[in-house]
């Protein structure tokens, strides 16, 4: 028996990715986000997320791609990674969401060894969908620890002063309804 996963879809350029569902915590518009000096070109920089201090990657520099200007359709993705056996919270800045798909894992292969803009190690398998590819993320190894680390010296404990840090509640487009 094969089993089906759910992903969400999103666009760097004309490429499709998509990361597995249970890594996601909710969906936001672009919103305001704070450079951090001294950070990779890739971290934009962090956005206040209920009173924490959310890093947020800008996913099209981490890949190497063309840098692109924010648009009504930009977004930032929260997903929830693991670092070092513990959970951190971290904003990807991507071109547009799509939709939430369902893949079974048949349908899902190994990443070409050639052609994408994204590092191998990135990839977790190329998804069939209609009569094309999806790329499939590993969202645990996207966010480097010693990358994060720069960005989480700047930030402290993550709590903003004067507000205490409140877990990230698993919703969509930060209104409050559940994915």
């Amino acid at each position: 028996m094969y089993e089906t996963s759910q992903y969400l879809t999103f666009t760097l350029g004309e490429e499709v990715f998509a990361l597995d569902i249970g890594t996601v915590r909710e969906v936001l518009e672009l919103t305001a986000i704070t450079r951090i000096p001294r950070t990779p070109e890739f971290m934009r920089g962090v956005i206040n997320l209920r009173g924490r201090a959310v890093p947020v990657l800008e996913l099209r520099r981490k890949f190497g791609m063309e840098p692109a200007a924010d648009t009504v359709s930009t977004c930032i993705i929260i997903v929830e990674a693991e670092l070092e056996g513990e959970g951190a919270v971290i904003g990807a800045l991507v071109d547009s969401v799509r939709e939430v798909i369902e893949i079974p894992a048949e349908a899902i292969e190994p990443a070409p060894r050639m052609g994408t803009a994204v590092r191998q190690d990135f990839i977790r398998g190329m998804g069939h969908r209609n009569d094309g590819f999806v790329i499939i993320l590993d969202g645990n190894r996207i966010f480097s620890v010693e990358e994060l680390a720069a960005t989480g010296a700047a930030v402290g404990a993550g709590a903003l002063p004067g507000e205490d840090a409140v877990p990230v509640a698993a919703t969509a487009g930060g209104d409050g309804a559940p994915l």
